[in-house]
């Protein structure tokens, strides 16, 4: 297992700076998300880790090992990409070991090694098969294979599961999870999906533009979003955000006469942008509640249905409700918000104690 730590990371392309002063401390044993939009800079700081990417300024740590002019194989890192990237002429068992037998190791070695490994992943009918034959998720599994073989202090992955369709990806999703309980090493994960981030990580980094905007566990950055980027970023569906105004003391809809009617909040003077999640949003009868709209459009998904609302001023809102609704489209309703999940944000976008 590796400690990593990152110390006033920059990275530039010419005059672009694409990773912009990060430091990070990665404990051992931890599953780390980089997550974030493209073009955030999560691959290019995973790459960075990784000693395939060079590094403008700072410095990258493991173990108290100072990594920045080491190459990648004197590392002790693995990576798995967002390709398999397979040998096609080689059967899995080979494709898992290769790694050991160009370093020389003998075939003993080789097969303990990759048998145990197949074991883990549920490989062990599939060695002699070559990769033309197997399923995505089955080649998914070979590539973490191959990475496990190495026994290496660190695993990086870069986006493992974007090439899978929606079921294979949970079933990999469980997969890597409980790789990592099992092998209780050191994991940073990046990938685009916030449900991956939300469901794998101990800790998320969430990044935009080179910066990191808020590090946290996965409930923390759902429950106590630093900034609106966050806010808007983590949870699906996303955050209701409504621009909002102090009028006589109370907070008013800023593109609209509707005061939204509700005990006075801790820092509400500086107060521009109210946030609420959807399940924290409740349908009610037309002329009751907080807020008063016009239901666009209703998602029945079974166990959820999510309420679409046009309400003046605040624009679209939405409502999860748990099971069905009766509310059909261009029906009018009223939404109560839940006082003790309300977010404010200030003019910067700042959040709000």
């Amino acid at each position: 297992m590796a400690q990593i730590s990152i110390n006033h990371l920059f990275k530039r392309f010419g005059q672009d700076e694409v990773i912009k002063d990060i430091s990070l401390e990665f404990e051992e044993g931890e599953f780390i998300v980089l997550v974030g939009p493209s073009g955030c800079g999560k691959s290019t700081l995973l790459r960075m880790i990784a000693g395939l990417e060079s590094i403008s300024s700072g410095e990258i740590y493991m173990d108290g090992k100072r990594m920045n002019d080491l190459p990648p194989k004197a590392r002790d890192i693995a990576m798995v990409f967002q390709s398999y990237a397979l040998y096609p002429h080689m059967d899995v068992a080979r494709n898992m070991g290769f790694s050991m037998e160009i370093q020389g190791k003998n075939n003993d070695a080789r097969q303990t090694q990759v048998g145990d490994a197949a074991g883990i992943l549920g490989l062990k009918k599939l060695l002699a098969r070559l990769p033309r034959t197997l399923s995505g998720g089955q080649r998914q599994r070979v590539a973490m294979g191959r990475a496990m073989v190495r026994n290496p202090s660190a695993f990086l992955f870069d986006e493992p599961l974007s090439n899978l369709d929606a079921a294979l990806r949970v079933e990999m999703r469980l997969e890597i999870a409980k790789l990592h309980k099992r092998l209780a090493t050191t994991m940073v994960y990046v990938t685009h999906d916030q449900v991956e981030a939300l469901t794998l990580a101990d800790r998320i980094v969430v990044l935009d533009h080179g910066i990191v905007q808020q590090i946290g566990t996965p409930m923390e950055l759902y429950e106590t979003p630093a900034n609106l980027f966050v806010a808007r970023f983590i949870g699906s569906p996303t955050m209701n955000l409504i621009d909002v105004r102090i009028q006589q003391g109370q907070l008013s809809i800023a593109h609209a006469q509707n005061t939204i009617d509700l005990p006075e909040l801790p820092g509400q003077d500086a107060a521009r942008h109210l946030g609420i999640r959807p399940e924290h949003v409740q349908p009610v009868a037309s002329g009751k509640g907080h807020l008063q709209g016009t239901v666009e459009v209703v998602e029945r998904l079974g166990s959820d249905s999510f309420i679409y609302v046009q309400v003046e001023g605040a624009g679209q809102l939405l409502a999860r409700s748990s099971g069905n609704t009766s509310l059909q489209a261009d029906q009018p309703v009223g939404l109560t918000l839940d006082p003790t999940h309300l977010h404010l944000f200030d003019m910067q976008g700042q959040a709000l104690v």
